[in-house]
């Protein structure tokens, strides 16, 4: 993933691996990419050494030295390789451990399993929040010039969160019909 977004970007417009940064932190690109922005100066060289992108300038910033990366016709070409690939790549994640823990609850005092699930509600909400936070700091980025695909991905992503503490209420409400 870290791949087809740093080509993507750079498909974009030349940058450094500092305003590729900035850029995926800005987009919240480590929730909804699952990319760690520390591995986009790894993927950089990788990319580099591939052939899929090539140093345009080095420019004097004070002290340092910022490298400008653009993509090159072979890049273009692995990118449509990869956003192909991520299309046709059925990405489906079931909460496994929490079905796990769930399958298996009977070995807990109900009092642990109400605590545990509260817990996993608590950091569901908490990750709504952040997603919310995401898209404020987006819409300002782009100066709310959001495009229906992206509005799309921002509200599947609710909804997917959405679901899983609606799983977890119905859970709750099951374990306290089965107490009485």
């Amino acid at each position: 993933m870290t791949k087809l977004l740093v080509l993507a970007i750079l498909d974009m417009k030349a940058m450094s691996g500092y305003d590729i940064q900035q850029m995926m932190q800005t987009t919240d690109a480590q929730r909804w990419g699952a990319v760690q922005v520390g591995s986009i100066y790894h993927a950089l060289k990788k990319l580099e050494h591939e052939g899929y992108i090539t140093i345009s300038s080095v420019e004097q910033t004070g002290h340092r030295q910022k490298v400008i990366y653009q993509i090159t016709d072979q890049g273009r070409v692995h990118l449509k390789e990869l956003i192909r690939e991520a299309l046709e790549s059925p990405v489906l994640t079931y909460p496994s451990a929490l079905y796990a823990g769930l399958s298996f609850y009977e070995q807990l005092s109900d009092d642990e399993v109400s605590l545990a699930l509260q817990e996993q509600e608590n950091k569901l909400d908490w990750e709504e929040m952040l997603i919310l936070q995401g898209w404020e700091q987006k819409r300002e980025a782009l100066n709310n010039q959001i495009s229906p695909m992206v509005q799309l991905i921002f509200d599947h992503m609710l909804a997917m969160v959405r679901a899983q503490r609606d799983f977890i209420k119905q859970a709750q409400d099951y374990l306290q019909t089965e107490e009485q």
